[in-house]
């Protein structure tokens, strides 16, 4: 199973869209997003392609009961998410904080975050960590995801 990996999107509709198109080109079938999607307005484009989504908030997302209620028919909002995908155990928080500490527990196979802007893809243990950077490029300029093959755990970064 294909997982779309995204963050930090901050409110650009126009990468967001981009971002949702390359994961539909790519047969994803669920996106997970780090964090700071910044506004109910992207609902606008999420709800255009028909993936499963799971979203964690952002140190700037607003009006976050807002945004949970808006995206309640197509995703479900969380302060961290730790659940099973395609038959990987996967743990997604915004910011970095303990994201060494949590992967190097061994119990996830995939641990995600966003905050940085910065792409950050590297093992620890058995565990594979995923910054899949920034989707919006407001702040580094540089606009990526990840596509992740659950099977074995390939993935691959897509500037958009």
């Amino acid at each position: 199973m294909k997982i779309g990996i995204m963050s930090d999107s901050h409110e650009n509709m126009p990468a967001i869209a981009k971002a949702l198109e390359i994961f539909k080109q790519n047969e994803v079938e669920v996106v997970l997003h780090a964090g700071d999607i910044i506004s109910p307005i992207t609902y606008k484009e999420f709800s255009k392609f028909p993936f499963r989504y799971y979203f964690v908030f952002g140190n700037n997302d607003g009006e976050k009961e807002f945004l949970k209620e808006k995206f309640k028919e197509i995703a479900q909002f969380n302060k961290f998410l730790d659940i099973e995908i395609g038959g990987r155990k996967i743990f997604m928080v915004h910011e970095p904080d303990f994201i060494e500490s949590i992967a190097e527990k061994g119990v996830y196979d995939v641990v995600i975050y966003g905050h940085t802007h910065i792409v950050d893809i590297r093992k620890m243990g058995k565990t594979l960590i995923i910054n899949p950077g920034e989707t919006g490029g407001w702040l580094k300029g540089r606009k990526s995801i990840v596509v992740l093959e659950t099977q074995d755990l390939s993935w691959q970064i897509i500037d958009i």
